[in-house]
């Protein structure tokens, strides 16, 4: 049924009135059709990829004039030539049994990409920030996300531990494309579309999830949910799912003739023994309060589970990293610290050291600690000398491990030290070295959260639509959710995970970035997101923006994009502290920890875009550039990255080698064997013996991959080949 509205489209292009003839009658035809989740597999989705430059072969569509306000040519033409002097193409129709060629210019032409074509992506990095060398970066992806998915095939087959997606809701408004056209409330396969449209992106997602322990957790309001609900269990056979409702906005939303909407559904998909986790909950989730409106102190309590293990608070380097942390930005905090080595205990603290002095006063039989990194960067303390000792008789400071400059020292921020302080944790005493010894509670004040939900800080104007204004003052995007909603939906899942990958590839404003990222703040964890979107242009600014003679490609279309505009500047502005213009941003985030935006948080980010190589390309070690970014994400996303072929013929990286010469592979798998922490090992060769050598020799647990026959495979098979 599909074709025939494809087909239609056709003739309604050449003869308006037949096609318009046609599609009355069709119309009359599908009313007839029962409707269920029997929907139309439509022809494959096809993307525009402007920023990529037309080769010979590539499939493109031709762009209408700059400035006429024309519709795009929606017919496919295949580029036989490139004509270099004169900058243009020959291209030829497809689809069409007569041969139709024309010679068109190079800036006129858009490259296509059906989602039955094959591709061989890379990645290019567009910036990057790294505020604590221990800890993995988050990836931010400008890509058309069904190809991203795609590439995550190559990288993270079966690791990721949570799924989290806000997908379009079909509202019938102007909120999401399919074939690179705006799906219009009018259009009559327009809930098949959609369900087509998310369920090619559900069966990659279920590929890369961890079969044996993870989750996929969807949002969706009434407009969809019960076909969603049915999509999901066809999808995912083996899991359990469950549907909670939220009100994410207490006023409610006038509906015309009916009630007013105040919620949202939240589908959450468990596969193998992932399970939501017992929290310490506030009485506010409790369901007998939100039937009663009274707040109740218990829910019920499963005792015979087991107990969770102790659990310490906390505790951070007292060192500031990111931006801004260098010594001249806050000179009055470089000063010593002296420790005892040998009862492990901070005896004295020093005064700042003046600015052009280096080095502290020795103290004898003690060792002087300042805040030098390990590649010799002086930076400063997060708290002053005075401050420090305030602290110390507080409990709230300890020595970690000995370092190369004396000890690295941690300390307990103040959301932490309140954690403390509360009854969500039992302090047992203090340690030698006069540090507070506290842990969790055991869960018996935890409860499993009930599937109504009435939570205050899910409130999606206030801590959705505000906290984008606080942090990208001047600039909106519609229907961002709460920051705090989806925090607790991620913790949940990963609560006891404090590694965790978590992905989005709905990704919008970025609030899973970020709550990510807040979540290791509270626990000092170290869990990664990866984050998709594309850089669309608001359907209300793509008017204007033709009407000036601007097309996508253009810069300044581009930079007013949703990834270049709000997605990455958000994750920049929430690690920073500062909004776009450089300003500390103003306010306290509130709920489940509180303290001042401007802080910053302390994490790595990488803002990547999508781009599509040839395969010969790929063999021949011409895209090297663009596909090392892949080996680095499949080997954790974490310290170094070999950017470059390596003139010695191999390199190793913080968790993973390279081995570009075969030749070399003896004093390659030495250092590999002299290295801590590689996890894997790629080896270029196309001799399956000479593979499987190198990989023989290689230590115990370090995963060996072929280059570039395991990259090239994968997107064979994930091709359906």
């Amino acid at each position: 049924m599909s074709r025939l509205t494809d087909l239609i489209a056709s003739v309604k292009a050449k003869d308006p009135q037949l096609g318009a003839d046609l599609d009355r009658e069709f119309k009359v035809l599908s009313t007839r059709l029962p409707f269920g989740l029997n929907f139309e597999r439509h022809r494959p989705e096809a993307v525009e990829l402007p920023l990529c430059p037309v080769r010979k072969g590539d499939k493109v569509r031709v762009l209408p004039p700059r400035g006429s306000g024309k519709k795009a040519d929606v017919r496919l033409w295949r580029v036989l030539a490139i004509l270099r002097p004169e900058k243009s193409a020959v291209i030829e129709l497809l689809g069409t049994e007569v041969p139709e060629q024309q010679t068109i210019s190079l800036t006129d032409l858009v490259i296509v990409a059906e989602f039955r074509d094959k591709i061989y992506p890379g990645l290019k990095s567009t910036s990057q920030i790294t505020c604590d060398a221990n800890k993995p970066y988050h990836a931010v992806i400008n890509a058309e996300n069904y190809h991203a998915l795609r590439a995550l095939t190559f990288t993270h087959r079966g690791k990721i531990d949570l799924v989290y997606v806000d997908p379009p809701y079909n509202s019938g408004a102007k909120d999401w494309k399919y074939n690179n056209d705006y799906v219009e409330g009018d259009d009559l396969y327009r809930h098949s579309k959609w369900l087509a449209f998310i369920e090619r992106r559900l069966v990659i997602a279920r590929e890369l999830m961890k079969p044996e322990n993870s989750a996929l957790i969807i949002t969706i309001d009434a407009r969809e949910y019960l076909r969603l609900g049915m999509l999901l269990e066809q999808t995912f056979p083996e899991a359990k799912i469950q549907m909670i409702s939220t009100i994410i906005n207490p006023k409610g939303v006038s509906d015309t003739g009916g009630f007013r909407r105040a919620d949202e559904y939240v589908f959450f998909v468990m596969l193998g023994d992932s399970s939501p986790a017992r929290l310490p909950l506030t009485d506010e989730w409790s369901a007998s309060a939100n039937i009663s409106g009274k707040y109740y102190a218990k829910l019920e309590r499963n005792n015979s589970e087991e107990k969770a293990k102790k659990q310490e608070p906390a505790w951070t380097s007292m060192m500031r990293r990111g931006t801004n942390s260098m010594r001249q930005d806050r000179p009055f905090m470089f000063y010593p610290i002296y420790v005892d080595p040998d009862t492990r205990q901070i005896v004295n603290i020093g005064n700042t050291i003046p600015e052009g002095q280096h080095s502290a006063p020795e103290k004898s039989g003690l060792v002087t600690v300042l805040p030098i990194r390990s590649n010799g960067e002086e930076g400063y303390w997060q708290v002053s000398a005075a401050e420090l000792k305030n602290r110390l008789n507080q409990g709230r400071v300890r020595l970690g491990r000995k370092t190369s400059y004396g000890y690295v020292v941690n300390y307990l921020p103040d959301g932490a030290y309140r954690d403390v302080m509360s009854d969500a944790y039992t302090v047992e005493g203090r340690a030698d070295d006069g540090s507070l010894i506290a842990y969790r509670k055991n869960d018996e004040n935890s409860s499993i959260a009930p599937t109504q939900w009435k939570i205050a800080s899910h409130n999606a104007s206030e801590h959705g639509s505000a906290l984008i204004s606080k942090l990208l003052p001047g600039r909106k995007f519609p229907f961002p959710k709460s920051l705090y909603a989806v925090e607790d939906c991620l913790k949940f899942f990963v609560f006891k995970n404090k590694n965790a990958v978590v992905l989005d590839f709905f990704a919008g404003s970025g609030t899973t970035t970020h709550a990510v990222m807040r979540l290791n703040r509270q626990d000092a964890g170290k869990r990664q997101s990866i984050s998709v979107t594309n850089n669309e242009v608001a359907a209300a600014e793509q008017s204007s923006l033709s009407s000036q003679g601007l097309r996508p490609g253009d810069s300044e279309w581009e930079k007013l994009g949703i990834c270049e505009y709000i997605t990455k500047p958000r994750v920049e502005a929430a690690i920073l502290g500062k909004t776009p213009n450089g300003n500390i941003i103003k306010g306290n985030y509130g709920f489940n920890e509180e303290f001042p935006i401007g802080e910053g948080l302390n994490e790595n980010a990488e803002f990547f875009s999508l781009t599509y190589e040839t395969k010969d390309a790929v063999n021949y070690n011409l895209a090297f550039e663009r596909v090392a970014p892949l080996l680095w994400l499949r080997a954790g996303a974490f310290g170094s990255r070999i950017d470059k072929l390596p003139q010695s013929g191999w390199a190793v990286a913080d968790t993973y080698g390279l081995l570009a010469d075969v030749d070399r592979a003896t004093p390659f798998i030495e250092a590999v064997h002299k290295a801590e922490g590689v996890k894997i090992v790629y080896i270029v060769t196309d001799d399956d013996r000479r593979f499987q050598a190198a990989a023989h020799r290689l230590p115990k647990g370090v995963e060996p991959v072929r280059l570039y026959e395991a990259y090239l495979k994968n997107f064979s098979f994930v091709n359906g080949e």
